[in-house]
């Protein structure tokens, strides 16, 4: 059987002396701080888009409204589905998920941008998408292995973006 690199003792001690960091052990190489900061700013991401997207669904209209209302509805639903992983990471780090309303559009990498129409309301979705996804990408390399937990999230997260704004650009082909 092959060795830890750290004695199964001083595993165990390390548990017991540090308790109230709860997952946090000696080998999380990232800094927490700055990550739960980041995370924040990709909560805020999620909940604008998530508004963005009901707002959509609720205001869209014309003959070929319908399908792509009820996409707007499916993608709204997931980034909820989003902030909520993200939030509970937030939490697991011993962070504060920050859902201030007052500041959200601040801290979100993309905009809240409600458009002028449905081919207007796809094409701001897509650009969002996009942010997203550049976005995602990058805190996905900056986390690299120093919080593969995080890390494996916002990948999760971002395979979900991308197939969002492929949907987006297939409404918007079809619209065109």
């Amino acid at each position: 059987m092959g060795e830890f690199l750290t004695d199964i003792e001083t595993l165990r001690k390390r548990a017991r002396e540090q308790m109230e960091r709860g997952p946090i052990t000696d080998a999380y190489g990232a800094d927490r701080d700055r990550v739960v900061e980041v995370l924040n700013q990709a909560l805020a991401t999620e909940l604008v888009c998530t508004l963005r997207y009901r707002r959509h669904y609720f205001t869209a209209q014309g003959l070929e409204a319908g399908p792509v209302a009820e996409e707007f509805l499916q993608h709204a639903n997931e980034e909820m589905g989003h902030a909520d992983r993200i939030a509970g990471r937030i939490a697991q780090l011993q962070g504060r998920p920050d859902f201030n309303p007052a500041t959200l559009t601040a801290r979100s990498h993309s905009e809240y941008v409600e458009g002028e129409g449905l081919v207007d309301m796809v094409r701001e979705d897509l650009v969002a998408e996009r942010v997203a996804v550049a976005s995602y990408q990058e805190i996905a390399r900056w986390l690299g292995d120093k919080d593969p937990t995080t890390r494996r999230l916002m990948e999760e997260i971002l395979a979900v973006e991308e197939e969002h704004a492929d949907d987006m650009l297939t409404l918007l082909e079809g619209l065109a």
